[in-house]
């Protein structure tokens, strides 16, 4: 992969298929989907979902508010939401901390 360049899912799979011998870029969407799929599941269920040394994924509450539409100046009410948040966990972290 180029540096300074945005990854997508389609770069991954190619990346994952071309890393692992025998795996073919349908076999290895199919592998990405399923874990895209359990972590959306595990968050979904208020669960926690972690890597110990890449990170974990939360959810939390957000209050609702008042805010202001940027193009009229309204006040708007927001209502409350969970949000999914990323904790990075050490070994990722000393990795980006040595570029």
């Amino acid at each position: 992969m180029m540096a300074n360049s945005n990854v997508n899912k389609g770069d991954l799979v190619k990346h994952l298929a071309s890393s692992v011998d025998d795996l073919t870029q349908v076999k290895a969407a199919k592998v990405v989907d399923a874990v895209f799929d359990f972590i959306a599941d595990c968050l979904g269920k208020g669960n926690d979902f972690g890597l110990i040394g890449f990170g974990s994924f939360t959810t939390v509450e957000r209050k609702a508010r008042s805010g202001r539409n940027p193009q009229t100046g309204a006040v708007i009410n927001i209502p409350k939401s969970r949000v999914v948040k990323f904790k990075v966990g050490k070994n990722l972290k000393d990795k980006v901390a040595d570029k």
